[in-house]
């Protein structure tokens, strides 16, 4: 499969099996959020692993009720101590890459799944100091998103709205 018709062929899965995911499948999703592009190398994104059937999922479950029973979620985080900054954008003050860099790795992450069989669902439903006070993550730590995880059951299909794109004039404009 090309990366294109990965990209047209993804979606956001709600309805997973409780299958767990082979542990040589996951090392390699991970593997590929490690080796995402950071800003500057700076590397700051952090990955935490819930696994179903666990405390941290009941935790995960007071501060989300989009989990949709996925059996793995990933918390895709950042570490205040290892962004990149730019002091030359007086536009922008106070930008750092964090969010930029976790995000690339978690989309890194979505499409390796998606290569091995794996759905997921990008999950943005939350309040970020829950996230902080339910996990005791330490203040460095900044939540972007979760990354649910796990194969499809027998109800799986794309949200009508998957297919309704914008045209790319839309999206691209010269200057």
């Amino acid at each position: 499969m090309t990366f294109y018709q990965l990209a047209q062929n993804r979606y956001s899965e709600r309805f997973f099996s409780p299958k767990e995911i082979e542990e040589e499948k996951l090392r390699k999703i991970l593997e590929v959020g490690r080796l995402a592009p950071t800003a500057c190398n700076a590397q700051p994104q952090r990955f935490y692993l819930i696994n179903k059937g666990t405390e941290a999922y009941e935790k995960l479950k007071k501060v989300t009720p989009f989990h949709y029973n996925a059996p793995l979620v990933i918390l895709v985080a950042y570490d205040l101590r290892s962004v990149w900054t730019n002091p030359a954008d007086h536009y922008y003050q106070n930008y750092n890459s964090g969010e930029q860099d976790a995000t690339i790795a978690a989309t890194s992450m979505m499409f390796e799944a998606e290569e091995e069989g794996i759905h997921t669902i990008w999950v943005r439903g939350f309040d970020s100091k829950s996230v902080v006070d339910i996990f005791h993550l330490p203040n460095h730590i900044v939540p972007v998103m979760m990354l649910g995880l796990g194969y499809p059951n027998e109800r799986s299909k794309a949200n009508p709205w998957h297919f309704q794109r914008m045209p790319i004039s839309q999206f691209v404009k010269e200057i």
